[in-house]
């Protein structure tokens, strides 16, 4: 490595399709690599991303990702069980990952809250220390782990928020707690990237009104709630057809609820997909239907592709759309969800005013002005 540049490590556990991931693609993609040398250090080499790292990036991980492991299902559950021990003693020893890379750092920097004891308790004690949070602090699922993450923000040299709503409810929640040096850094889209893979295909849509939806299938996304709503809609005589793109460890108690529902066919799941932009540009609308997100890319990726939205109003979402005029917000409820459905089924002069004001909206992403931003800080907090 030229001892010139400064040296960057992103820690993170595994790359599976997510925005968290794709804002850790964004940054090494991006960040000025005459300036910076950077290295991923994966916990487990595993996910659909895994492999889209940019040539000038280095990756290293520490256990293999479930796509190496045995076909043999007693093999690989000898795998799996090995990977886990591997696993927890990489975490009480942090010199594991550092015989691993065998590099020291100027900058480490933790992309999300489950990255931050990898970077605190790094072996290089000289190294500056960046936390990146996009969580919501109050929501009821994270408590167990937020008396640890209180623990651990003060202990950064830098702070960075994923959305201005993840600052404030955090300062209003704990206003005595001490927060680093810090700054709200949105997420950047790759605008030209998502027009022309929007471009790729064109999905074969059943012909009723479709809504889309793209995100993975935890129980804090909502898709129970959207469920009950879309067979609520089918029994009081609106069809309609919702595709769902992502995966994750609720797709078995949402096959199972879409079984008891008798919504199987209508309520489509497609997995996770590297390229989910043309089913989003051909769907009427789109839904995100979270009970939480700090500022989500799809979002700003369903706005480039000037579609019409229903989402809820958490986290940073109501930073990028205004009510009635770019989208349409609604409270986690399935109620709600419901006639927001029904609103955009049955008004197609008010999804049409929605999508006239979408015409220009690309004009308020500045993807420049945000990676100068984490640039800056970065060689700052070098020099300081």
């Amino acid at each position: 490595m030229n001892e010139k540049k400064i040296k960057v490590l992103f820690r993170h556990r595994s790359m599976e399709m997510g925005g968290v991931e794709k804002v850790i693609l964004s940054m090494l993609n991006n960040l000025n690599k005459e300036k910076f040398d950077m290295t991923i250090c994966l916990n487990i080499n595993q996910g659909d991303l895994r492999n889209e790292f940019p040539n000038h990036v280095r990756k290293a991980f520490i256990t293999k990702g479930k796509e190496d492991l045995s076909k043999w299902k007693i093999i690989k559950n000898i795998q799996l069980i090995k990977r886990n021990l591997k696993l927890k003693k990489a975490q009480k020893t942090p010199q594991i990952a550092q015989r691993i890379l065998n590099e020291n750092y100027d900058v480490e920097i933790a992309p999300t809250y489950a990255a931050f004891s990898s970077v605190l308790n790094s072996t290089n004690k000289k190294s500056k220390k960046i936390g990146w949070f996009h969580s919501d602090i109050t929501l009821p699922k994270l408590q167990p782990l937020v008396p640890e993450i209180l623990k651990q923000i003060p202990q950064f040299d830098y702070f960075i928020f994923g959305s201005q709503q993840t600052k404030d409810i955090l300062i209003e929640t704990y206003p005595n707690l001490k927060i680093p040096q810090n700054k709200v850094v949105k997420n950047a889209i790759p605008i030209e990237e998502i027009k022309e893979k929007a471009n790729n295909f064109k999905p074969n849509f059943p012909e009723k009104p479709v809504f889309v939806s793209v995100a993975r299938l935890h129980s804090r996304k909502g898709f129970h709630k959207l469920m009950d709503a879309h067979a609520k809609l089918l029994n009081d005589g609106f069809d309609h057809h919702i595709v769902v793109i992502g995966d994750g460890d609720e797709r078995e108690n949402l096959k199972k609820q879409a079984e008891t529902l008798g919504v199987t066919k209508s309520f489509e799941f497609l997995g996770s997909l590297l390229n989910p932009y043309p089913y989003v540009k051909n769907a009427d609308f789109f839904i995100l239907p979270s009970e939480s997100e700090s500022w989500p890319l799809i979002i700003a990726d369903c706005l480039i592709l000037q579609k019409p939205i229903i989402s809820t109003n958490v986290g940073g979402i109501p930073e990028m759309i205004i009510q009635e005029k770019t989208g349409y917000l609604i409270n986690y409820d399935t109620e709600e969800m419901y006639g927001a459905m029904k609103k955009f089924i049955t008004e197609p002069e008010f999804v049409e005013s929605i999508k006239q004001n979408l015409t220009d909206i690309e004009k308020q992403f500045d993807n420049q002005i945000i990676f100068d931003s984490v640039e800056n800080l970065i060689e700052n907090l070098v020099k300081s």
